[in-house]
């Protein structure tokens, strides 16, 4: 369902819903004059039959107090004293707060004149009505809260669809060069055994693989094993760092978290489970990133925190740091504030580690000008 389709089909229920609630609001007005008149028709009966004599037929003012089974009537003496109820399931303590009043006039046994006062309230049909509007805006409002996620889901759904058929797509088109890229290799390693250039050309034709297996793994449900955290750290770290500035500056240290006394980690002893090569893909992006927020020149820490159930690391550069009306778009496929880039390397970071490794991957903080530190929490192996 398309932006253009859902305004459509919001526009004809508003106009359907103000439609209707003109259409209430006038039924609702005709029902209240109508139910005035019986009560003002009701008023005179009950006077006509207080005056009446010995020798006047009361049927008809009789049979028009008793036709009155909907509207709740209250009558009341001229000291607000109540004297008589009809349809009335819970009296009200001030009758005088009603509709009304409707004065009733008449000679007492003795010639004096009594005044008496009715009030009425609404019937039960017109209170319902006029608390439909109210529910019509309740549907609309849930109609358009329903069609507004069904796009999201439609349209995460359709990226999503696009993602992995890209992936896919990419990790297939490479497979055919790879393999001439092999072929190649071992001719080279039979004719030129001792060259100095094959151990490189086996380097990047291994590394080609394993960006081929990384592609055809997104969408696909990842094998995850139990793994040292820190070596793969390392190893991510060790790889890029041969291929950025010398100016940028990578350490790794575990940290000490608040409530957790320091301790001396084990490289081995900290394991969870891992997809080895997308996790390498999400250390290779983050400090990507990095290099690009600090123009090549500037220092990136890994820092390592150990919880009782979870592991976190925090990847922390001095670069140029994030705005705060940027930061919420950051993960956004697409986003980039870079010259060159299609905006996917912070989006496909987020997505291996929290859909992938049930982990999560937020900005935990930035600030112009002083640099950006990612947080990464995965949890830990039951064999850490």
């Amino acid at each position: 369902m398309s932006n253009l389709k859902l305004s459509i089909i919001i526009s004809i229920l508003f106009l359907f819903v103000v439609g209707s609630v003109f259409y209430t609001n006038n039924l609702a007005r005709q029902l209240a004059e109508e139910e005035q008149q019986r009560l003002q028709l009701w008023a005179q009966a009950t006077q006509r039959l207080i005056q009446a004599d010995e020798n006047e037929d009361i049927d008809f003012y009789t049979t028009i107090i008793e036709r009155n089974t909907t509207v709740p009537v209250y009558m009341l003496d001229s000291a607000g004293n109540i004297l008589y109820m009809r349809n009335v399931r819970k009296p009200v303590s001030d009758p005088t707060t009603l509709n009304g009043p409707i004065e009733i006039r008449f000679n007492d046994f003795d010639g004096s004149e009594v005044l008496q006062y009715i009030y009425y309230d609404e019937s039960t049909l017109l209170t319902q009505l006029r608390y439909v509007p109210y529910a019509q805006f309740g549907f609309m409002a849930v109609f358009v809260l329903l069609a507004v996620l069904s796009v999201i889901i439609s349209l995460r759904n359709e990226q999503n669809q696009v993602w992995v058929g890209l992936s896919k797509e990419t990790a297939h088109q490479l497979g055919t060069p790879i393999s001439s890229l092999n072929a190649w290799q071992e001719l080279l390693e039979s004719k030129y055994p001792n060259d100095e250039l094959i151990p490189s050309l086996r380097t990047d034709i291994a590394r080609l693989k394993t960006i081929a297996d990384r592609f055809s793994k997104v969408g696909s449900e990842p094998n995850l094993t139990p793994t040292p955290l820190i070596p793969v750290i390392k190893e991510s770290v060790a790889y890029m760092r041969t291929r950025i500035s010398n100016k940028v500056n990578i350490n790794f240290s575990c940290g000490q978290l608040n409530h957790f006394p320091a301790r001396t980690i084990d490289e081995q002893s900290i394991i969870v489970q891992l997809n080895k090569p997308l996790f390498e893909w999400v250390i290779e992006n983050l400090i990507k990133n990095a290099v690009d927020a600090m123009e090549g020149r500037g220092e990136i820490h890994f820092v390592l925190y150990e919880r009782e159930d979870s592991i976190i690391l925090d990847v922390t550069d001095n670069g140029k740091g994030i705005d705060r009306r940027t930061q919420h778009r950051i993960f956004q496929p697409g986003f980039t504030t870079k010259q060159r880039g299609w905006g996917l390397g912070l989006s496909l970071a987020k997505r291996i580690v929290e859909e992938y490794h049930r982990g999560k991957l937020f900005l935990k903080s930035s600030q112009v000008g002083k640099g950006s530190t990612f947080r990464i929490i995965l949890k830990k192996s039951k064999d850490s």
